[in-house]
């Protein structure tokens, strides 16, 4: 301000035509209208906040209200909000407790956590959501007063009370798009089921796949039996239903060359499952009277205890080719280590990728998370695992597709300050 009357006195008045001290007279008053201006602008009265709306907060199971109210002059970070709550009997804000406090310029619509479908007021309003915690105890189906006040240092403005109840909702609204685009991936699944019963869909062949007819020949040319584990989990986990799917391949193709087979448990369930499995195997094969009812047998549900008793087998049987399929956890390398110290082929798969480093490392050919799905789908030619195997690349397809046009929005909403981008984002967020 100084500057600029000194450049308004040199530029617009003949300076050297006014004596000394009438300048200087001059200066000092522009110096005074500066600080005053100044201090009143500092000091200039609180404004009431206004509109001010006190609800039940939407989407959420109950204990909060949501306080929101339109933007003031006097926002700045020197001035502060202070949300005040007390029992429906209070008659002014004395009788009300102060539950948070911020800075007048923060807490605005647009920065909570929602969707523009469920936003209560204009992105440029404030919010602020009271919930249970820290001294705050609200109970559904009761009555509160709330308020909100202005303060500045001594000074204070405070708002109209307002009441409201919370109570729990019954929808989450927020998650309206997530709901659209299950219903989307439901019915795509669906559909490519219903294609998949109509037409061939092609399946790439995976190598491990050409491995099983080798390791299964190789087995009854040295005349020694065929090891074949389902996992850790029972027959509720995907995974375990892919082994035994893939169990009755390996089954059928063993009545075939008349190898034995064996398939230590360590789920009694599992093991029923697996027994009816082989059974249709050896049916199919032609071969009923090659089956054996303890081919399929229980170990133990103890994870080392089956592990040590499995690797005893190893020792002893000495079996030709090992088949590891399903969910592994820390057994999976002593297992691996073992079958691969007596020379036998090892063909894995499973979809615990925390595991998949130690059956690549100790086994000749692996199924790397999918890819035992995908061989479940191969070998049992169902139009259900065909179609949703297709489905399921569709969709990780159009996942892909977001993803990549998501980060281009939102690359543009930054470098053009827009929010019209931030519109389109929401619809594919998970959003509380």
């Amino acid at each position: 301000m100084l500057k600029k009357a000194l450049f308004l006195l040199r530029k617009g008045f003949p300076v050297t035509r006014f004596p000394p001290g009438f300048v200087l007279a001059l200066m000092l008053s522009f110096i005074c209208l500066a600080g005053i201006f100044s201090y009143s602008l500092a000091h200039a009265t609180l404004a009431v906040p206004s509109d001010l709306q006190v609800v039940d907060s939407p989407n959420d199971g109950g204990g909060s209200l949501t306080v929101v109210w339109a933007p003031s002059p006097s926002d700045s970070s020197e001035a502060q909000y202070q949300v005040l709550l007390g029992e429906a009997g209070a008659l002014d804000s004395n009788a009300l407790k102060v539950v948070a406090e911020f800075p007048a310029n923060t807490r605005y619509v647009k920065d909570a956590k929602g969707a523009w479908w469920t936003r209560a007021a204009e992105p440029t309003w404030h919010q602020y959501v009271i919930r249970n915690g820290k001294g705050v105890e609200l109970k559904d189906g009761s009555v509160y007063s709330v308020t909100v006040a202005m303060r500045r240092g001594e000074e204070r403005a405070v708002g109209p009370l307002r009441q409201a109840t919370p109570q729990a909702n019954w929808m989450n609204w927020n998650q309206l798009n997530n709901l659209m685009l299950a219903l989307g991936f439901g019915a795509l699944v669906f559909y490519t089921i219903s294609h998949a019963k109509r037409n061939n869909i092609f399946l790439r062949r995976i190598p491990g796949l050409d491995a099983v007819d080798e390791a299964i020949g190789r087995s009854t040319e040295l005349g020694k039996p065929i090891l074949y584990l389902t996992g850790a989990h029972d027959m509720s986990d995907p995974s375990t239903i892919a082994a035994a799917v893939i169990l009755g391949r390996v089954a059928k193709r063993t009545a075939a060359y008349e190898t034995e087979l064996m398939v230590p448990h360590r789920d009694p369930i599992t093991m029923a499952v697996c027994q009816e499995i082989t059974k249709q195997a050896y049916l199919e094969a032609g071969k009923p009277d090659l089956f054996k009812e303890d081919a399929n047998f229980f170990i133990t549900s103890d994870q080392f205890s089956y592990t040590a008793a499995v690797d005893g087998i190893m020792l002893r049987k000495k079996p030709a080719a090992n088949f590891f399929m399903g969910s592994y956890f820390a057994e999976s390398l002593l297992l691996t280590e073992t079958g691969a110290s007596t020379g036998a082929i090892q063909i894995a798969g499973t979809d615990s990728d925390h595991q998949l480093p130690f059956f690549v490392t100790t086994c000749d050919y692996t199924l790397i998370g999918e890819e035992l799905y995908a061989a479940s789908a191969y070998l049992s030619k169902e139009p259900v695992q065909i179609g949703t195997l297709r489905g399921q690349d569709i969709g990780k397809a159009v996942i892909l597709s977001v993803i990549m046009i998501g980060t281009l929005l939102a690359t543009v909403g930054v470098a053009t300050e827009s929010s019209w981008p931030q519109l389109l984002l929401d619809l594919f967020k998970d959003l509380k």
